[in-house]
């Protein structure tokens, strides 16, 4: 039993991912006291924290949380589930609500975006706390301590292969707006461009062979690794064996030709990470730089069409 609970507040509460924070939340022995978001389909905060006060408008929940603060109720941490977009004014609200925040991916779109972030934790004295669940799975975690083992000049091939379909709703939400969700390999792609940099080491070179609208590949040379990368929402991508279980996603990470599993064991991530953040081990704005950095040049690259080390799969495009 916890005996000293800390209070929360959800920025972006009936978003898709928010589900796994509130979770997170409750499964820690902490309590959520407020919640923002335009839309109002938030009916399963009953399952959790039925006295969440909840708000449309953001100055309202502005003028609230001002309204705890004074009352002697600090919101000790803000989670943040809005928009990519969003995030960086978000983690600065709650900065400067004398709160941490706790950031979904990806934490901003633009590098310099983490330089301000910084000045910002500097004044208040709070942090930001970026989610970056990939690095708590145990397969993963198995592979760096593989890699880390081997010899310091050894160079693996790596081919990254991530398809989650998505269905005509997605091009006229924000995520299909590149100014909003950075694009797809920002949306769906930074947690693997954590990892993979995190394992096999800083980006040396960085291709693009592919950018349409609903798929994108190129190719990564690492301090340790090249890697082929090919992310896509597009379900005609899926391989025939995923579609005949019935499945809309398929994700895949092959070292010099080995598949590393990692299908299962999602499910607590967002709760280790919690934990791991009330302890103060959490991820913060230098832990997510790099994949940023990543994104933020493949989103402003030219493709180079299918010349060089491409991934397999753009012979199908």
């Amino acid at each position: 039993m916890i005996t000293n609970p800390k209070n929360f507040s959800l920025i972006g509460v009936a978003g898709y991912i928010a589900v796994r924070h509130v979770n997170a939340i409750k499964e820690t022995g902490n309590r959520l006291v407020a919640t923002l978001d335009k839309f109002d389909s938030v009916g399963f905060l009953d399952n959790y924290f039925p006295k969440a006060d909840f708000f449309t408008e953001f100055e309202r929940f502005d003028r609230h949380t001002e309204k705890l603060r004074r009352a002697g109720t600090k919101i000790d941490y803000v989670s943040i589930c809005s928009p990519n977009y969003l995030h960086d004014s978000h983690i600065r609200f709650a900065l400067r609500s004398n709160s941490d925040a706790i950031c979904e991916k990806p934490l901003v779109l633009n590098p310099w975006n983490i330089d301000a972030l910084s000045e910002i934790e500097k004044e208040t004295g709070h942090k930001v706390n970026t989610i970056l669940q990939l690095r708590l799975h145990p397969s993963i975690i198995a592979l760096k301590k593989q890699i880390d083992g081997a010899p310091a000049n050894k160079i693996y091939d790596v081919d990254l292969t991530y398809i989650t379909s998505r269905g005509n709703w997605y091009d006229f939400s924000w995520k299909g707006d590149v100014h909003k969700s950075g694009g797809i390999a920002t949306n769906i792609g930074i947690h693997f461009f954590d990892i993979l940099t995190w394992i096999f080491g800083s980006v040396k070179e960085n291709k693009l062979h592919v950018s349409q609208q609903n798929k994108t590949a190129g190719f990564l040379q690492l301090e340790k690794a090249r890697v082929r990368w090919f992310l896509s929402l597009d379900y005609n991508d899926i391989p025939a064996e995923v579609k005949e279980k019935n499945q809309r996603t398929y994700r895949s990470i092959k070292v010099e030709g080995k598949e590393i599993e990692f299908s299962g064991g999602f499910a607590n991530l967002h709760t280790l990470s919690y934990k791991s953040i009330l302890k103060n081990r959490g991820f913060g704005l230098e832990d997510a730089r790099t994949s940023v950095e990543t994104v933020h040049h493949i989103r402003n690259a030219t493709p180079i069409g299918l010349i060089g080390d491409f991934h397999p799969m753009c012979n199908n495009i």
